[in-house]
């Protein structure tokens, strides 16, 4: 369906957020007619999520800001086991006080996005563990294994992938689709929730819940899952050079979050406003049209945006100013080493490579060349893929261009 008439699936429509639904037209109406109930599972096998996981918050987010009702589920049950779908092997399993003590610190983010409460639109939180661990085994295998098809289950992607390579997938693995179905289920039959939601990975999984409940004779449900995002350049999104982009603030500080963000690749400006800001589309539409090195200030707000979000207004605007300071004040300049370029060949433009190898970060092109490849290369904290790059004096911020090589190493080029 092109056009969407409900508010909640025409913002997620226009905003890049949907990859696949199972009825279009039926959930449509259904969002046009109800307050619906809908639900994403999150799975706590760390501390905390990662910005991989932030698009799933927003859709939850803009169910909830067009009046209805969303479920943030922890997987406290589910954990125990671990969900199989496109991993190569099997995940490490974990203790029941491990998956308690990540639930209690993942919790902690969902309030920046949603409000909780007891209201009829008020978010829910709510630990499949509540229903999961009473489980009568005999009984469950009676009641809800009788409708699953082996056949069937062997024919979804994520299972076929792992057979196909001949790697063991093991029966308590086999058994998490079945729990996540029954989840769903569970879920109707103890809030009225209508729809699963999650990443296009997860579409047989949820599909396979829309099978249990007419089985087992709920109204139909309904799957929406949401395009697994990479970078421009491929990269998983979520993961850093220096490692994971953690959620929660003691694992990852409000500078540093609004650092990744400010380093977003530039064809990726647009569609990450659209999908992890709340900024209004017409305005949007307005960033979207400029150029050249405006684009960098629409990275800053986009890197603001989403960091007042998680971290508070006060502190994305606390990190935007740090980063100001440093690279168009030029602050770090007292304790950096610094390199002097004749201003002419910097009108001309410097052949990266060179630059590199002329700040001592390199001996030679060819090792240069590598550490581009490596995603090593940042030019004012911006990562620099393409090795023909050319460094002139539209770099310059604050009188100076920062080079780093990795994390440690930083030299100032300045114009003589």
């Amino acid at each position: 369906m092109s056009e969407f008439k409900s508010d909640f699936l025409h913002t997620l429509s226009e905003r890049g957020f949907i990859h696949q639904t199972s009825d279009d037209a039926g959930l449509d109406q259904l969002f046009r007619t109800e307050t619906v109930t809908a639900y994403i599972g999150f799975d706590p096998t760390a501390p905390s999520l990662h910005a991989g996981g932030l698009i799933q918050i927003m859709m939850l987010h803009w169910l909830q800001a067009t009046g209805h009702r969303p479920i943030s589920l922890m997987g406290g049950g589910t954990g125990m086991v671990g969900d199989p779908s496109f991993k190569d092997e099997a995940r490490q399993l974990m203790t029941p006080e491990t998956i308690a003590a990540n639930i209690a610190s993942i919790k902690t983010v969902f309030s920046n996005y949603l409000k909780y409460g007891d209201g009829p639109k008020d978010a829910l939180m709510i630990n499949n563990a509540d229903w999961l661990l009473g489980i009568n085994y005999l009984e469950f295998l009676r009641d809800v294994g009788r409708h699953f098809s082996v056949n069937r289950m062997l024919s979804f992607d994520s299972v076929k992938m792992r057979l196909d390579r001949e790697q063991s997938l093991s029966f308590l693995e086999f058994n998490y689709m079945i729990l996540q179905a029954y989840d769903f289920v569970e879920l109707h039959k103890r809030t009225g929730c209508r729809l699963q939601m999650g990443g296009s990975d997860q579409w047989g999984n949820i599909v396979n819940g829309i099978d249990l409940g007419h089985r087992m004779g709920t109204p139909q449900l309904y799957a929406l899952t949401s395009p697994l995002l990479t970078t421009a350049s491929g990269a998983k999104m979520g993961k850093s050079l220096s490692g994971a982009v953690w959620l929660n603030p003691d694992m990852l500080g409000a500078y540093d979050f609004w650092q990744y963000w400010r380093n977003t690749e530039d064809a990726d400006v647009v569609r990450f406003l659209k999908l992890y800001t709340t900024l209004p589309m017409p305005e949007i539409g307005r960033l979207a049209e400029l150029g050249g090195s405006e684009v960098n200030e629409v990275k800053k707000i986009l890197a603001t945006e989403i960091t007042a979000m998680l971290h508070g207004r006060a502190a994305a605007e606390q990190a935007a100013e740090t980063a100001r300071k440093t690279f168009e004040e030029g602050a770090l300049a007292e304790n950096l080493p610094s390199i002097e370029v004749p201003a002419p060949e910097l009108e001309a433009g410097v052949g990266l490579l060179t630059l590199i190898v002329r700040a001592g970060l390199a001996g030679s092109n060819g090792e240069a060349r590598r550490h581009v490849q490596g995603g090593a290369v940042r030019i004012n904290d911006e990562a620099i893929s393409d090795e023909r790059r050319v460094i002139s004096y539209d770099d310059i911020a604050g009188g100076v261009i920062k080079l780093s090589l990795g994390k440690k190493k930083h030299i100032l080029v300045r114009p003589a």
